[in-house]
C-alpha cells in the first residue's frame, strides 16, 4: 500500500516538473519567435536605422511639360524610450503647434497598433525647410528625437487633380496587402488616387538606408563598418501622361460652374488627351499638413469635386446611343441604308407614344442620325427584336447585347484609372425578372433603341465609342500614360480591339453624324474650318432636368481627337454639350479660338449652370 502511495507522488511530481519545463519553453519560444520586442530593444540599444526614401517620379504631360515634382520635406522622428524630459513649449513653438496638439500626436503615436518603444516612430510629418532650419539648430535639446528626411509633391499647374490623383499615409488595408514587396511600413505615404495610385510601384521607388553605431549611453559614434551596410536609395521612375495639359486646362475652364464631365481621347492609339471632372479643385490642396483639413471640406461639398465623373458617373447615353443601334440594325441585316421608317413627330402604337421634333419623312438611316428621328430607332429596335430569324426574344435581345459589348459598353473598358465603373447593359434574364420568363414583348423595353431604358455608360465609355466610329471599327484601351522611364507600358493598351461590327457598316454612321454637324442637331456648334463628325444627346433625369451630352471626332478622315462631353441637368444636347465639345477640338487641333468664335467660349465660360439651393445658385 505505502509503495502504491510513493509511486502516485512519483507520477504527480514528475507531471508538475514537466509542466513547469513546458511554461518556460514556450515563454521561450514566446521571447525568441514571436515577441519581437526584446530583439527590437536589443538592436535600438546598438544601432539606429535611419531609412532615405527615394525621390518620387516625376510626371509630365505628352509635351514634356512637368506636372508633377518634388520638393523637399521632413519628419519628425522619435525613439519613445529615448525621450526624456524638455522644454515641451519651446519645441512646439519650433515645429508651431500648441502644447495641446502636442499631446495629441503623442496620444495618436502611441495608440497605432504597430507602436514600439524601442523602433522610430513618426510623430510629426511634412515639416517645410523653415520649420527643419528652426528645429535642427536645437535637436541637440530633444533626446530621442531627429529629422528624417522625404519628398512632397509639387504641382506646375491648378489642374488634373483627380487623374494625377495624390499621395497619403498608408493605411492597414495597404500595410495588410504588402505581403510580397514588404515595402511599406507604418507612417510611409503611398499613392491614393489617379496615377500616384495605378503607377505607385513605378514612381516609388527603392528605399535606401543609414546604419549608425551606438555607445552603452544610446549615443551614436558614426556610421556601423563605415558604411559598409548602408544602402542607397533608387529614385522611381518618370511618367510621360498622354494628356494634353493645355487642352486639360482649357476643359477645366469652359466646364466651370457646371457639374459634369469631359472625356477626349486620340483614336489612332488610345491614348487620353483630357479628362475633366467638374466641379474640381487644386490638387496642392491635398498636400502639407494642411491635407486633412482641406480633404474633410472637399468630402463635405455637396457637389462632390472628390468624385470622378469621367470615369464613375453612369448616365443613360440618350441619342448619341442611336449610332450604337445603327450598326447593329445593319450588321444584322435588319436595315441597309436606304430603308425608311415614317415619324409623325413621334413613334406611336395605339395610346403608347415616344415623341420626336419636326423633320422630314419618312428618313432612311443618314438622315436619321442627321435628324435624331426617334421613330426610326425604335423602328428598328422592335423589328429586330421581333424577327423571326431569332428563336424569341431572348435571343434577339441576347444577340443585340454581344454586339453592345462589343463596342466597349457594359463592362469595363481597363483604363489605367482607379475607380472605373462599368456602367450597365441589361440581359434578357433581368426582364425575365421584372415582367416574368417569356411575358415582356418589344415595346416593353424600345426605350434601349433611343439609349434610355435601363442602359446605363460613363462619358469615357461614350468618347471610346467615337473613337470606335472614328476607326471604322476598333478602338486601343484608353489609357493616361504614354511612356515610362526604364520599361514599355503594358501590352493591352497598345492592342487593337475590334467590335463584331464590319467595317463597312460604319460609313452611313459617319456619314449621318458628319450631316450633324452641317445640317442637323449639331448645326450651330460646327467648325467650319474643320470636319466634325457628331451626334447630340439629351438623357432623360428623373430627378431634376435632362442631362446634356454630346459625342463628336475630328477630322472626318484621319481624325486626331475623339469627345465626349456631359453637362448636367442643363437641357439639350446642343445647347451646351456640343458647343464645349468643338471648343476643345478647335483649340486641340488648332491651339487657338478664331475671332468668328469667341462668342460662344465667351457664353461658355461665363454661364453658371449650378443646381440651386434654396433658391440661391451655387457658385
Amino acid at each position: 500500500m505505502t509503495n502504491d502511495i510513493y509511486a502516485n507522488r512519483r507520477f504527480v511530481i514528475g507531471g508538475l516538473m514537466l509542466t513547469v519545463v513546458l511554461i518556460y519553453l514556450l515563454r521561450l519560444i514566446n521571447l525568441q519567435l514571436v515577441d519581437d520586442s526584446y530583439s527590437d530593444q536589443a538592436e535600438s540599444n546598438a544601432y539606429l536605422k535611419k531609412v532615405q526614401f527615394p525621390a518620387r517620379g516625376i510626371i509630365r504631360d505628352r509635351n514634356g511639360k512637368v506636372l508633377v515634382f518634388n520638393k523637399l520635406s521632413y519628419d519628425v522622428m522619435v525613439v519613445p524610450r529615448e525621450m526624456k524630459d524638455f522644454d515641451t513649449l519651446e519645441f512646439c513653438n519650433a515645429v508651431r503647434i500648441d502644447k495641446q496638439d502636442f499631446k495629441e500626436k503623442m496620444r495618436e503615436m502611441r495608440s497605432k497598433p504597430w507602436y514600439s518603444p524601442y523602433q522610430p516612430q513618426l510623430l510629426i510629418s511634412q515639416l517645410n525647410a523653415h520649420d527643419y532650419g528652426v528645429l535642427q539648430e536645437k535637436a541637440f535639446l530633444y533626446p530621442g528625437m531627429y529629422l528624417q528626411r522625404r519628398t512632397l509633391r509639387e504641382y506646375n499647374y491648378p489642374n488634373a487633380a483627380l487623374l494625377l490623383g495624390s499621395i497619403g499615409e498608408v493605411g492597414r488595408r495597404t500595410l495588410k496587402a504588402d505581403t510580397i514587396d514588404h515595402f511599406y511600413v507604418p507612417g510611409d505615404y503611398a499613392g491614393q488616387n489617379g496615377v500616384e495610385l495605378t503607377y505607385e510601384k513605378d514612381l516609388r521607388g527603392e528605399k535606401g538606408e543609414e546604419i549608425f553605431l551606438r555607445d552603452a549611453h544610446g549615443r551614436i559614434q558614426g556610421k556601423y563598418e563605415d558604411g559598409k551596410y548602408d544602402k542607397s536609395s533608387k529614385p522611381g521612375r518618370d511618367l510621360q501622361l498622354s494628356i494634353d495639359i493645355d487642352l486639360q486646362a482649357y476643359g477645366e475652364q469652359l466646364m466651370k460652374n457646371k457639374v459634369g464631365s469631359v472625356a477626349a481621347i486620340d483614336p489612332a492609339t488610345g491614348e487620353i488627351l483630357a479628362l475633366v471632372s467638374s466641379p474640381t479643385y487644386d490638387p496642392s490642396l491635398l498636400v502639407g499638413r494642411s491635407r486633412s483639413e482641406n480633404y474633410e471640406k472637399l468630402v463635405n461639398d455637396p457637389l462632390k469635386p472628390l468624385f470622378d465623373r469621367p470615369m464613375m458617373a453612369c448616365y443613360p447615353p440618350g441619342s448619341t446611343f442611336k449610332t450604337v443601334n445603327a450598326l447593329i440594325f445593319e450588321q444584322e441585316n435588319i436595315i441597309s441604308p436606304w430603308t425608311a421608317f415614317p415619324c409623325t413627330q413621334g413613334y406611336h402604337v395605339g395610346s403608347f407614344t415616344v415623341g420626336c421634333h419636326a423633320h422630314s419623312s419618312p428618313l432612311t438611316l443618314i438622315p436619321s442620325i442627321q435628324h435624331s428621328c426617334n421613330a426610326y430607332y425604335c423602328a428598328g429596335f422592335r423589328n429586330m427584336m421581333d424577327h423571326k430569324k431569332y428563336k424569341n426574344i431572348s435571343e434577339a435581345f441576347e444577340v443585340w447585347k454581344k454586339h453592345v459589348v462589343s463596342l466597349g459598353f457594359g463592362y469595363k473598358l481597363g483604363a489605367d484609372v482607379p475607380n472605373e465603373k462599368r456602367g450597365y447593359i441589361p440581359n434578357s434574364g433581368v426582364y425575365d425578372k421584372i415582367y416574368g420568363e417569356n411575358r415582356w414583348k418589344s415595346l416593353m423595353i424600345v426605350s434601349n433603341s433611343i439609349g434610355q431604358g435601363e442602359i446605363l455608360a460613363t462619358p469615357l465609355q461614350i468618347a471610346n465609342l467615337a473613337a470606335t466610329i472614328a476607326n471604322r471599327g476598333y478602338y486601343t484601351v484608353p489609357h493616361l500614360v504614354k511612356n515610362i522611364e526604364g520599361r514599355s507600358i503594358d501590352s493591352c493598351y497598345l492592342q487593337r480591339r475590334y467590335t463584331t461590327i464590319d467595317s463597312a457598316y460604319y460609313e452611313p454612321v459617319v456619314e449621318g453624324m458628319d450631316l450633324v454637324m452641317k445640317n442637323g442637331t449639331g448645326w450651330g456648334a460646327r467648325i467650319d474650318s474643320i470636319e466634325v463628325c457628331g451626334k447630340t444627346g439629351t438623357a432623360q433625369n428623373p430627378h431634376g432636368e435632362d442631362h446634356s451630352i454630346f459625342m463628336a471626332f475630328a477630322p472626318k478622315d484621319h481624325p486626331k481627337i475623339a469627345i465626349c462631353v456631359v453637362v448636367e441637368n442643363s437641357g439639350f444636347g446642343a445647347t451646351w454639350a456640343a458647343p464645349i465639345a468643338t471648343l476643345m477640338i478647335e483649340k486641340y487641333l488648332k491651339g487657338y479660338i478664331p475671332k468668328r468664335r469667341l462668342w460662344m467660349e465667351e457664353r461658355m465660360l461665363n454661364a453658371n449652370l449650378l443646381p440651386k439651393q434654396n433658391g440661391v445658385t451655387k457658385k
